[in-house]
């Protein structure tokens, strides 16, 4: 790449970059050039942060603003993979990553049909090698890091949130490292199911840590233990020394009891409450719902005992008074305003404290072996493949799996 006429800096359209010092330098309208406006205006603020001058070669052509390959959502329940996505700015307390691997989660495609905000980037869930760190991280990331976690992917109050891309920014203390022994196809689906549980878990519920199990096979209920937000609630609980017992599909018991669940019940039979009350001698004090729905929340309000604790992923009508009702929120996890609504949720910096500790506690788990993946379903056909595959989510076609896909991986020709 040229430098025209120095050695410790190269322009090119779209981005300044300090080759030395690997800093980024914003650039003025003047320097981003007349007549590209079109692809720009969309986008504000975009420069690139590189660790190496050879990271950058993929990334740069001369006299051309970089863009990489991104599935972004159009509005009115329509996305589309595009190949002109700007590369995001770095941003205080966020870290760049070259993305390795996505996995798809039902809030993706529920983002796509009900909170579709034109130019924002989709996805939630990634892994990847660390390109550039922000100022502001207290985690502690170099270049090269192999790196796992989450994203608030759908963000309408920052469109270059989102993992279905090449390049990407990440809240920086929200995120794991990936163990040496794991696959990128695999760190990939741990991101929302391990900030969920947390939340869900050990921040809503208030059961004791992983870090210091007290509690001596104490029953929680996990309503939806199959799902890969489930198969990682069962492993927290159990290594906190609780017993899962879990409602899922028969075709799943297996699944779920290899990961330590206690006992196993079909959601769909009417007897299992009175087999759940029977097991728990209608004392149960805990019910974590993955599933959230109208039925899951009466099946856990027919279980629990009086001063029970129920968490759930959505708000839900709750029926009784004597026990309490939480539900959370994952986007939560990054302490920034959200909106999904006509009414912005403010910041919670409480769970952004909450998240910085779970992910040290987490990453911890990981690499002493001690959690397991939920199992995983490679897709073929890179990003240009996640708005077909999304369907199969949308029409429940999936059960007990997470599809990944590579993000760098071509499309086969016909």
């Amino acid at each position: 790449m040229a430098c025209h006429g120095c050695n410790s800096t190269a322009k090119v359209r779209g981005a300044w970059v300090d080759q030395k010092s690997s800093k980024g330098m914003k650039l003025d309208d003047e320097d981003r050039g007349a007549g590209i406006g079109s692809k720009v205006g969309q986008h504000q603020d975009f420069w690139r942060v590189a660790g190496r001058k050879e990271d950058l070669a993929p990334l740069f052509e001369l006299g051309k603003m970089a863009f990489q390959k991104a599935v972004v959502m159009q509005g009115s329940k329509r996305i589309s993979v595009v190949t002109d996505r700007p590369l995001p700015r770095l941003r205080p307390g966020y870290i760049g990553v070259k993305v390795k691997c996505v996995a798809l989660n039902p809030t993706d495609w529920k983002h796509a049909d009900f909170l579709n905000h034109p130019g924002s980037l989709l996805g939630c869930d990634y892994s990847g090698v660390v390109e550039s760190v922000g100022d502001g991280c207290t985690k502690k990331w170099q270049i090269g890091d192999r790196i796992c976690g989450l994203a608030h992917g759908g963000n309408r109050l920052e469109i270059e949130d989102g993992t279905f891309a090449q390049h990407i920014m990440v809240r920086g203390d929200c995120q794991m490292r990936i163990p040496s022994g794991m696959s990128f196809e695999d760190a990939a689906t741990l991101g929302v199911g391990v900030f969920t549980c947390g939340q869900g878990l050990f921040q809503s519920l208030k059961l004791d840590p992983p870090s210091s199990p007290s509690r001596m096979g104490e029953m929680i209920l996990i309503y939806g233990g199959s799902t890969a937000t489930g198969t990682l609630g069962i492993q927290f609980a159990k290594l906190a020394g609780y017993s899962p017992i879990i409602t899922c599909a028969p075709r799943n018991f297996e699944l779920v009891k290899s990961l330590g669940a206690a006992a196993a019940f079909d959601y769909r039979d009417p007897a299992s409450i009175d087999k759940i009350k029977g097991l728990t001698n209608g004392q149960l004090k805990w019910c974590w719902d993955t599933i959230s729905l109208s039925s899951s929340a009466k099946l856990a309000a027919e279980c629990l005992h009086s001063g029970g604790h129920y968490s759930s992923l959505l708000p839900v009508k709750w029926s009784r008074k004597d026990v309490e009702a939480k539900d959370t929120l994952v986007y939560t996890a990054f302490g920034e305003t959200i909106s999904k609504g006509r009414h912005p949720t403010p910041a919670r910096p409480e769970d952004f404290q909450f998240a910085m500790q779970w992910a040290d506690v987490a990453e911890k788990l990981l690499a002493e072996g001690k959690l397991r993946p939920h199992p995983t379903r490679v897709m073929a056909g890179g990003l240009d493949k996640i708005p077909e595959a999304l369907d199969l989510l949308r029409k429940n076609k999936v059960s007990g799996e997470k599809l990944v896909f590579r993000v760098d991986e071509i499309p086969a020709k016909i």
